[in-house]
């Protein structure tokens, strides 16, 4: 699976409250228009409070890497 590009992300995250925990992460880029693929990305996330969306970011580009997943 490709990484996620940070714009799209932030995107799927706007209007997020931070600190936010992964639950309110992925309800807010549900509401945010999220598709299936990122969903998934964002259930993988550790569970713990994340302060702003590179934090978010960052994390999935590490749970991509630690999958063996690479950009295309």
């Amino acid at each position: 699976m490709a990484s996620s590009n940070p714009v799209q992300v932030e995107k799927y995250l706007k209007g997020m409250d931070y600190p936010a925990g992964k639950k309110e992460i992925l309800d807010c880029a549900k509401r945010n228009g999220a598709d299936q693929a990122m969903c998934d990305r964002l259930q993988r996330l550790p569970d713990q409070r994340f302060s702003k969306p590179t934090d978010v970011t960052k994390a999935l580009s590490a749970s991509g890497q630690s999958r063996g997943e690479t950009a295309r």
